[in-house]
């Protein structure tokens, strides 16, 4: 197969460092990697890093003699199969917008005629800016496939949106972007049923854990990171899968291409599932409080010195089970066990008591809520299958395959 060229523009900003990491993914995925370094961009990162990530020049100025009469910028423009802008900051996208060529980054993509996919990174005010918003606007009617910059602290200080999203989202986005229907030449079409297998499927996923309120500073959960969960709903939307994802309170960035409902608590989490049916498919990996407390207190409850309050719990809706038996049922739902011990008999009586087709079980006595890497039993009405232990985005994509073979 011919190798996917890409050309990655490198903008100024802190965010910049991300860039080396995105490089090694796209290695990692064998394509082949050109950098364009701004002058902002060097500020942050040198053109010997870059280099030696992606084997490959690093062209840093428009009036480079040696880099004009190798490889002119034109030509640099068009070799590549997809432009990527990491980060585009609020002043490279004010030019972009503006048709601005006043460096090589900028005259580059006045000249590419290749699809051009953007992540900013800029100042939460800044990227809430009227101006930004409309470069934005303008962007995004000029064809640049733009992605939404994560939530959360920066750099200066501030909190909100306006931080570079993962270099993992970032590659998931332009994994979505040649399975989506734009293939090389020489190679097969990645629109095809093979390539995107649940385009057209709707899949609904949890993931994450719920809060219970005890008083206004109090609440019972538990130790799930979500990490899991998200990592499946990216790999579904990778096969094409319009994805529903409703979270509980976690610190994680939305996979591309996927739609995030935010709750806190079960019974939230119990009415977002019910709205946002009907579905395909459904992929119940949220780590859902059992029980809750039976009144909420108004205020913070003080310590009297006498004997500790006692405090009345009351069970949860149970979301599985009520999915799995629902009239609108989905063809095929998958149940998560999180256990400490009897795993697999364990899962076995949850997937009879539940009603529902699959159970993934892992044994969580160890880290593995909070931990990269996961040990699953697939347990289903014909058995059990063990896999070995995998990085956790491993995980998603096996399971996502096998969500789609279940659906063809």
């Amino acid at each position: 197969m011919t190798t996917r060229k890409i050309l990655l523009i490198v903008g100024g900003g802190i965010a910049a460092y991300k860039a080396c990491e995105l490089i090694r993914l796209m290695r990692k995925d064998g394509m082949s990697v050109h950098c364009v370094l701004t002058a902002g961009g060097a500020q942050f990162v040198t053109p010997m890093t870059l280099a030696a990530l992606s084997e490959q020049p690093v062209h840093t100025s428009l009036w480079d003699l040696k880099d004009e009469a190798e490889m002119g910028h034109i030509q640099l423009s068009r070799e590549a199969d997809l432009v990527v802008i990491a980060p585009a900051t609020a002043d490279l996208m004010a030019r972009m917008a503006a048709g601005i060529a006043d460096d090589l980054a900028t005259t580059l993509l006045l000249a590419t005629d290749k699809p051009v996919l953007a992540a900013p990174a800029m100042n939460v005010r800044m990227w809430q800016h009227a101006a930004t918003r409309r470069n934005v606007a303008q962007l995004k009617a000029d064809g640049v496939i733009l992605l939404d910059p994560d939530e959360g602290p920066m750099a200066c200080g501030e909190f909100g949106p306006g931080r570079l999203p993962e270099p993992e989202a970032i590659m998931t986005a332009i994994r979505r972007y040649f399975s989506d229907g734009a293939p090389l030449a020489g190679q097969p079409d990645f629109a095809d049923d093979t390539h995107r297998p649940l385009f057209g499927k709707h899949v609904l996923l949890t993931a994450g854990p719920t809060r219970e309120p005890i008083d206004p500073v109090r609440y019972i959960a538990n130790r799930s990171s979500g990490k899991q969960g998200f990592a499946i709903a990216g790999a579904l939307a990778a096969l094409g899968a319009r994805v529903t994802l409703v979270a509980g309170p976690v610190d994680l960035a939305t996979p591309a291409g996927v739609e995030r409902i935010d709750v806190e608590t079960a019974r939230e989490m119990a009415a977002a599932v019910k709205a946002a049916m009907p579905a395909d498919a459904a992929v119940m990996v949220a780590a859902v409080a059992d029980w809750r407390a039976e009144a909420s207190a108004g205020q913070k409850i003080k310590k009297s010195g006498d004997a500790p309050p006692t405090l009345a719990l009351t069970e949860n809706p149970d979301i599985l089970a009520t999915l799995s038996r629902a009239p609108d049922r989905p063809r095929l739902v998958v149940g998560f066990a999180a256990e400490t011990e009897n795993v697999i008999a364990h899962a076995r009586a949850k997937l009879a008591k539940k009603g529902c087709d699959w159970i993934v079980a892992n044994d969580v006595s160890g880290d593995v809520m909070g931990g990269a890497d996961n040990s699953i039993h697939l347990v289903t009405a014909d058995g059990v299958e063990s896999w070995e232990t995998l990085p956790k985005d491993a995980v998603a994509t096996r399971l996502a395959r096998r969500i789609a073979d279940a659906l063809a």
